[in-house]
């Protein structure tokens, strides 16, 4: 069934996302603990400035930076585990 496996898709997707948000905010949390600070290490990549698009009447930005620390990879992991085991 086609239905079927898009639902599955969208599942990895969301969860995946979850993963990414929870692990990164758990990242943030225990940045200032120190028994936990290597949950904060990470690299953050992106543009360093944003792009600026200026039409007269119309403005547009265009920007993306993108952290990646220990805690999101653990997220991302973990959200695997789950949606196999669902």
């Amino acid at each position: 069934m086609k239905g079927t496996g898009s639902k599955n898709a969208w599942a990895l997707f969301l969860l995946l996302l979850a993963g990414i948000v929870l692990g990164g905010f758990i990242g943030m949390l225990a940045e200032g603990v120190p028994a936990l600070d290597w949950l904060a290490y990470g690299q953050s990549f992106g543009l360093d400035e944003p792009i600026v698009l200026n039409l007269g009447v119309l403005v547009v930005t265009f920007g993306l930076t993108i952290k990646i620390t220990i805690a999101s990879i653990i997220g991302v992991i973990l959200s695997i585990f789950i949606y196999r085991f669902l």
